[in-house]
């Protein structure tokens, strides 16, 4: 019988890290969209809070220990707040258009959900290694 695990050899075979790659590529290439008055400001900021997300996802995951790994996810989770609040802050000043702005939005809650199920599964895999080891 062919099993449905997924073996994972490197932080790049993670979906969380993958989806996060993907809305960091999305988001790089978004603003080239928005004003030159927001250049140092905005753009540097958001690009700056979407590089997080990824970065903090492949750090937790070479620490090879579940709370530092659960903290590096933690800190990715805020930085996906911050870079959702940039874009809400652009779609609603109009520098975008705003089908875009809801797009990566709507990217941003998908991934925040898949990174909360990374998180949990994290703590029940650290949990069921109590338990087995104090048995």
């Amino acid at each position: 019988m062919k099993s449905d695990l997924k073996i994972i050899n490197d932080f790049t075979d993670l979906t969380v890290w993958q989806l996060a790659h993907q809305l960091k590529i999305e988001v790089y290439s978004f603003t080239e969209l928005l004003p030159d008055s927001e250049k140092y400001n905005r753009v540097t900021q958001l690009k700056k809070a979407v590089s997080s997300i990824s970065a903090n996802i492949a750090e937790g995951f070479g620490r090879y220990h579940f709370q530092e790994n659960i903290q590096f996810c933690r800190q990715a989770r805020g930085s996906l707040d911050e870079t959702k609040d940039h874009l809400i802050t652009s779609r609603d000043l109009h520098e975008a258009p705003i089908e875009r702005c809801n797009g990566l939005i709507e990217k941003c809650n998908l991934l925040k959900k898949v990174l909360n199920g990374y998180i949990r599964s994290l703590k029940n895999t650290k949990y069921h290694q109590l338990i087995t080891n104090n048995q």
